[in-house]
Formats: structure tokens, C-alpha cells, sequence
């Protein structure tokens, strides 16, 4: 018998676990999220799962399937006792809905633990950037456009040509002044801000990351 799991690629794909758990399958998460991914493998495994289909879905467009790739290969390097066959969809889905996953359920392509690992070279050294930004994810800011803001925020560091050497974006679980949501905290500047919706991440950016001023009408601490 085949399990399938769909899998929650993007930071944003957890306010959509609702309507995927009503879809015919198991559901995981990369990111801020449980189950997450390993937990669920081990599950179907130890209660003797033969086949199972990993099938991505992000309703952000950021696919992450690369590190589907890596977490999997990973779990499969780790587990300790009889593995399923592990397989993933090529196509990712961009909505819960019943037909696209039968549709990539099609086409799949068997995963092994010969592809990289959670680790690389690259990642050992802490950056040297001169800010970071943390974009509240709680349930408030969420509900409030904590999503929009983190992709408008990503633009405008692009537009003006700031990479992670420069400042690094982190999005997180609730901060806590949640009554200020979105809430964006600036550091080492400690500077908190309120009501950070997407249109004002350009102010941000230009106001305060490159020029170094505070937005003080958005200021909360």
C-alpha cells in the first residue's frame, strides 16, 4: 500500500494545514510547523509502511524541493530499521486540491540517501551581516499580513541591492506585542516596530537599514 504525504514547503504553508489535512494522505511540515517531515516518516515506517510518496505544496511560489530532497535523504540515512520505498512527485502543488494531487501523483521519481545532506560547507561560518531583521509569524501577525510583509520586505532588500551580508531576514513564531501586528524587530538595534504592513517595508529599508534613522510612526519600542 502507498502513503502519500504532502509536505509544507514555504514558511507561509502552515495557515493552509486545514484544508490539506482533508485531502486523501498524511501531512508534514519543513518549517515552523508540526509534524514536521522526519516525525511522519518514522511513523509510516514503524507501523510497517512499504511505499511512500512525498508530494511538495506551496502557495508561495518558493518550492524548497531541494531540501525536500535533502530531509528525506537525510531520514532515510538516519532511520534505524526496515525503510519503505521513498518517492517524490515532480510537480509541487499550489492549492489543496483533490485532482492536482492525483495529477502528481503520476509522476514520481524514487528518492535514495545518496542526495546531500542537512549540512555543506558554506553553511558553518555565522554571517557577517549588520542587521537582522525578525518578521513575526505568530497567529496575530499572520492573520494580519505577517506573510506580505516578509515577501514585500525580500523585495525591497533586492530593489536596493542588500544581500544577507547586509541584513538577514529571519521570520519567526510570536514576539508578543501582538496587539501591534504585524510587529518587525530590527537588531542588534533593538528597535520593535507595529502595524508593518507590506506597504511600509520599503520605509524600512530605506529609512532605516540603509540610512540608519527609526520610522517613528511605526515605532514601538
Amino acid at each position: 500500500m502507498t502513503e502519500v504525504v504532502v509536505v509544507g514547503l514555504a514558511v507561509s504553508d502552515p495557515v493552509h494545514a486545514s484544508a490539506l489535512r482533508r485531502l486523501d494522505g498524511h501531512v508534514a511540515f519543513l518549517q515552523l510547523a508540526r509534524p514536521a517531515l522526519v516525525d511522519v516518516l518514522t511513523e509510516l515506517a514503524d507501523t510497517g509502511a512499504e511505499r511512500v510518496v512525498l508530494v511538495g505544496f506551496t502557495a508561495s511560489g518558493q518550492s524548497l524541493r531541494s531540501w525536500l530532497r535533502r530531509v528525506a535523504s537525510h531520514w532515510l540515512r538516519e532511520y534505524d530499521g526496515p525503510l519503505p520505498e521513498v518517492a517524490m512527485a515532480v510537480d509541487v502543488l499550489t492549492d489543496a486540491d483533490p485532482e492536482q494531487l492525483a495529477a502528481a501523483l503520476t509522476r514520481t521519481r524514487p528518492l535514495t540517501d545518496d542526495a546531500p545532506g542537512l549540512t555543506n560547507p558554506a553553511w558553518e561560518e555565522v554571517p557577517g551581516f549588520r542587521h537582522q531583521v525578525f518578521v513575526c509569524r505568530g497567529p496575530r501577525c499572520a492573520a494580519r499580513g505577517a506573510g506580505e510583509t516578509a515577501a514585500a520586505l525580500t523585495s525591497a532588500l533586492i530593489r536596493h541591492g542588500l544581500g544577507d551580508d547586509d541584513v538577514l531576514v529571519t521570520q519567526t513564531g510570536c514576539q508578543f506585542p501582538c496587539n501591534h501586528a504585524p510587529v518587525v524587530s530590527v537588531h542588534p538595534d533593538d528597535t520593535w516596530y507595529g502595524r508593518m504592513e507590506a506597504a511600509e517595508t520599503d520605509r524600512l529599508v530605506t529609512g532605516h537599514l540603509i540610512a540608519g534613522g527609526r520610522l517613528a510612526d511605526r515605532r514601538i519600542r
